[in-house]
């Protein structure tokens, strides 16, 4: 039975970089985020968001501007929670697909940035948390993002905070110096595998 490893961290705690260094390991990496936005722009589900957000989240080539549609989530519990419910079983049904196309794995991550939020912790049999001080974040989400430092502190004032994600988790990575957090994956594996 593969084992399912589901990794979380907030904004700018530097999972997706961890998710890469897993993927590189030659361990499949299913990350949500981008499977999100591929479905998210899919005909049906492009309907389904206009339906609810109405006309003027689209961009000038009738798509949905990803920016438009994030100030109005990320600023509204409720309205985020309605996108999250147009999204999260679609990609929920993808992933246990691609699951099924790794079967012959002994495990395989599942990165997602709202583990917890949306339950999906409860699927996983391992969970790893990686953290970083807010100032860190905030620095590495402005560069990325090119976000005001206010932005970003409203976006982690939206996420469930790292302290509540550290108790239902089994493994935290405080990601702050590369190599470090580098060394810390390579040792949640050996212990992850001789389990």
């Amino acid at each position: 039975m593969t084992k399912i490893i589901g990794l979380t961290g907030g904004i700018g705690s530097g999972k997706t970089t961890v998710a890469r260094y897993i993927a590189q390991k030659g361990i499949p990496v299913y990350v949500s985020d981008s499977e999100a936005k591929k479905i998210a722009e899919l005909p049906e589900t492009v309907s389904e968001i206009i339906q609810f957000f109405g006309k003027e989240i689209l961009n000038t080539e009738g798509q949905i501007d990803r920016k438009k549609l994030g100030n109005i989530v990320f600023n509204d519990s409720e309205k985020l929670e309605k996108l999250n419910q147009i999204i999260h079983p679609k990609v929920k049904q993808h992933f246990s697909d691609w699951l099924q196309e790794h079967k012959e794995q002994p495990f395989v991550v599942k990165e997602v940035a709202i583990l917890f939020e949306t339950g999906g912790h409860k699927d996983c049999d391992y969970v790893i948390l990686v953290t970083a001080p807010t100032e860190l974040r905030v620095e590495r989400t402005m560069a990325r993002d090119g976000l005001t430092r206010q932005q970003v502190l409203d976006r982690i004032q939206n996420q469930m905070s790292d302290e509540d994600k550290a108790k239902m988790s089994d493994f935290v990575i405080q990601n702050i110096e590369l190599q470090d957090t580098l060394k810390k994956i390579d040792n949640i594996f050996l212990k992850i595998r001789k389990s």
